[in-house]
């Protein structure tokens, strides 16, 4: 293999009270203006007025992304402790009430939601990208094709939305959930190479389907800003060590496609990967998989052992990554914390309201928590 890909991570983040853990529906002016002074050029608005993005530099190690996204995690967290406000960076919040967000009313946003409507206001969620690159000359849709398979396991890595306008969902992953109700936001369509893609985009905006400048929302997409595959279908990770892992992962399954010789997934292929998909969001990692060998059933663990064989790690970046993602399968999701600190607090006699606080303050803690070895 050659030189590693560079990548970069985008984090998604909701601005809450710090005394009650609520979303802020209409944060002043001012805390928007914290919130970029901290962030400087990683600052970026998104759909609601309580949400906002960063976006790190382009990274070559992990060790780079843990230092820039440790140190703004935390600067950005002592800004707003302030002014009484703080970070949550689960993909769902336990007891938002969405219909009482503002949604952002810049020209872009104004045009989504004018377009999407409830699917749009109901998108009150937090997700994690990574983008990869990918050399010039490379065909991303077969990077993209060659790696579809394994994107369920990374899902069921990351899973932190069991919690949906104060009901427990059953889901690990609701904001997958949500996230179908908008067009070109599920798997990507079964495109062979570039050419078919280029050729798919063109009918759709013929149609009048897609702008000259839209954007497909696939859960893994070429970009059209960055010469990169993006990877969409994550949850976003309170803990950093856990979003780091995920990156690692995805980039690591991107440098083993490069120079593979494929064309789209068999139709066999693309069912099985629909099939895990729905048993990620459902169940995380306890669910139970279609395996690559024989098409057999198998664990969360197992999957990612016949990932580890398919793809050996050859870096301390991935084996520092596939060893994280095992205590992750291990111990548990940022959903399965989250269940845990809720079932804890009403086992100590808190109501709902309470309980749903703990949720809160624990997915807050883990954001803060220490991010180990660099």
């Amino acid at each position: 293999m050659g030189r590693p890909c560079t990548f970069g991570i985008e984090e998604e983040y909701l601005l809450v009270a710090l005394d009650s853990g609520r979303v802020l529906s209409s944060p002043s002016a001012a805390l928007t203006r914290l919130c970029r002074k901290v962030l400087g050029a990683g600052f970026a608005e998104e759909m609601f007025r309580s949400q906002i993005e960063l976006a790190s530099p382009v990274f070559e190690t992990l060790h780079q992304a843990r230092a820039f996204l440790n140190e703004q995690r935390q600067r950005l967290s002592q800004a707003l402790a302030a002014e009484g406000a703080g970070l949550y960076c689960a993909a769902s919040h336990p007891s938002a009430q969405w219909l009482r967000q503002h949604p952002r009313t810049t020209p872009h946003f104004r045009q989504l939601f004018d377009d999407y409507r409830l699917v749009a206001r109901r998108s009150l969620l937090n997700g994690l990208h990574v983008h990869v690159g990918v050399p010039p000359g490379l065909d991303r849709m077969q990077v993209i094709n060659r790696v579809l398979y394994w994107l369920p396991l990374l899902l069921s890595l990351s899973t932190s939305s069991p919690y949906w306008s104060g009901q427990d969902t059953g889901y690990m992953s609701y904001r997958r959930v949500v996230c179908g109700e908008w067009p070109h936001m599920g798997l990507p369509e079964p495109l062979p190479d570039w050419s078919a893609y280029e050729r798919y985009r063109a009918l759709l905006q013929r149609s009048g389907t897609l702008a000259e400048d839209g954007d497909f929302w696939w859960a893994i997409r070429p970009s059209r800003r960055f010469p990169t595959v993006e990877l969409r279908i994550c949850d976003s990770c309170p803990r950093l060590e856990d979003a780091l892992a995920i990156a690692g992962l995805f980039r690591h399954l991107v440098e083993h496609a490069l120079g593979r010789h494929a064309g789209a997934a068999s139709r066999e292929m693309r069912w099985i990967t629909q099939e895990n998909y729905w048993r990620a969001m459902r169940h995380g990692r306890l669910a139970t998989f279609i395996g690559v060998h024989e098409q057999q059933p198998v664990s969360a663990e197992v999957w990612l052992t016949q990932l580890q064989a398919q793809c050996p790690a050859d870096t301390a970046d991935a084996e520092r990554s596939f060893l994280h993602a095992r205590r992750i399968l291990r111990d548990g999701s940022s959903a399965d914390r989250q269940r845990q600190a809720y079932g804890l607090a009403r086992e100590q006699g808190l109501d709902e309201r309470l309980a749903k606080r703990s949720v809160v303050r624990q997915v807050m803690d883990d954001l803060l928590s220490a991010t180990g070895p660099a």
